[in-house]
């Protein structure tokens, strides 16, 4: 295949690493997917982005893992192979990208033609991202320790999802070091003519900027989730707050929704909204919101508004554990004016997208606040990450959301 640029020849070597006895113990027993610094106990030279981390046991020298040496993280090695060692090539990556993609299939039977082929660690790639969106495969890179193996990644992606074009994605930190050649956004292989890309959500269209948009264009995490609420939408009245592209606005208004209300800070972000609503046919309303989420939750309460179906996403509020705790406080406030803003034997859909709070905290805050509001409800539904959005490592979980029923006579 004919690529739209020259891959640096980057010589990659191997390094023999030894880690503390207790790290030795943990990675033989977890399989985990990261090795901090201060787990190394002995290596036998200083190695470059990329270089193969072959892991060696303490005891009788055995090699029990390969990962890739990324001397620019605290998470000094990113881990490819356990329990033994394996040439990393061309027919290791192909195979590993075909196992991915067999975890996708159900979801390319639903009038689906969008999905996450890889997840990062959860799919054994570290810092490696790769979406598709119809014939575009859009790959975003958070470490440098991928670009001696970026052609082999290519080829076998290329090769298992039939795509047209590549685009890649670089984090704000690789975007900052041009020594590796490439830019974010690059188109890297086919012909893109528009970065606006249609594609398809359980018979649902939507578009995603490949180019300039967040993350990858889009964000496909919540499909599963977008698709209830559409089932649950029809002739109710809608709030989708912290809406971005109208994901969970589009899908209650095919879904039959009488109006709805996308509600975001950033008014690029409801343009998006808007077009992707109009990409369907429905007959409820769409308005759209700008502004502070917080702040227009307080005014429309004070108004006197309510809604049968008010669905609240906000962006991760803890990006680090030091965050943790503001970020709790921040999805009481939101499930309190959720409540307040959910009609009479309305529903309320809360989530989170902060790794750093559990799974169990975030249900148990929703339910402190939503018993404190003094209304009687029940819980119809939790959910977590969707089928192409496999957990493998605790860390690696993220995604939560929960349907609460209010039951009133």
């Amino acid at each position: 295949m004919i690529f739209n640029c020259e891959f640096p020849v980057l010589q990659v070597q191997n390094l023999a690493v030894k880690l503390t006895t207790h790290a030795e113990q943990k990675m033989n027993k977890s399989a985990h997917p990261w090795v901090f610094s201060n787990s190394i106990e002995k290596i036998n030279k200083e190695g470059n982005p990329g270089d193969l981390a072959i892991l060696f046991r303490q005891r009788n020298n055995q090699v029990y893992g390969v990962g890739l040496y990324d001397p620019a993280s605290p998470i000094r090695i990113k881990m490819l192979h356990h329990y033994s060692g394996i040439p990393i090539d061309q027919a290791f990556f192909t195979e590993k990208i075909n196992c991915a993609f067999d975890i996708r299939k159900p979801l390319l039977r639903t009038k689906t033609n969008s999905y996450r082929l890889l997840f990062g660690e959860n799919d054994g790639f570290p810092g490696f991202i790769a979406d598709v969106y119809a014939e575009v495969l859009v790959v975003k890179l958070y470490s440098a320790i991928w670009f001696p193996y970026l052609e082999m990644m290519l080829s076998a992606l290329i090769s298992v999802t039939d795509c047209q074009v590549v685009v890649l994605r670089l984090s704000r930190q690789l975007q900052q070091d041009e020594a590796h050649g490439f830019q974010d956004g690059q188109v890297l292989y086919g012909d893109l003519k528009n970065p606006i890309i249609q594609f398809i959500e359980h018979g649902v269209h939507f578009s995603a900027d490949v180019i300039k948009g967040h993350k990858t264009g889009y964000f496909l995490d919540h499909r599963d989730n977008r698709k209830k609420v559409g089932n649950l939408a029809k002739n109710k009245t809608v709030l989708d707050v912290f809406s971005y592209a109208g994901g969970f606005s589009v899908h209650a208004l095919v879904g039959g929704a009488k109006e709805v209300t996308s509600l975001d800070v950033s008014g690029q972000a409801l343009e998006m909204a808007k077009n992707n609503a109009k990409l369907n046919q429905f007959t409820g309303k769409h308005w759209t919101l700008e502004g502070d989420a917080f702040e227009i939750l307080k005014t429309l309460i004070q108004e006197g508004k309510t809604f049968d179906l008010v669905v609240i996403d906000p962006p991760s509020f803890a990006k680090s554990k030091k965050e943790a705790h503001l970020a709790q406080k921040k999805y009481a406030q939101l499930a309190r004016l959720g409540a307040q803003l959910t009609a009479k034997n309305g529903l309320l859909v809360l989530a989170s997208c902060s790794s750093r709070v559990l799974a169990e905290d975030f249900f148990e805050i929703n339910s402190v606040q939503l018993k404190n509001s003094g209304r009687r409800f029940k819980i119809i539904e939790q959910t977590t990450h969707d089928i192409d959005h496999p957990v493998t490592f605790e860390e690696g979980a993220y995604l939560k959301c929960a349907y609460y029923q209010f039951i009133e006579r």
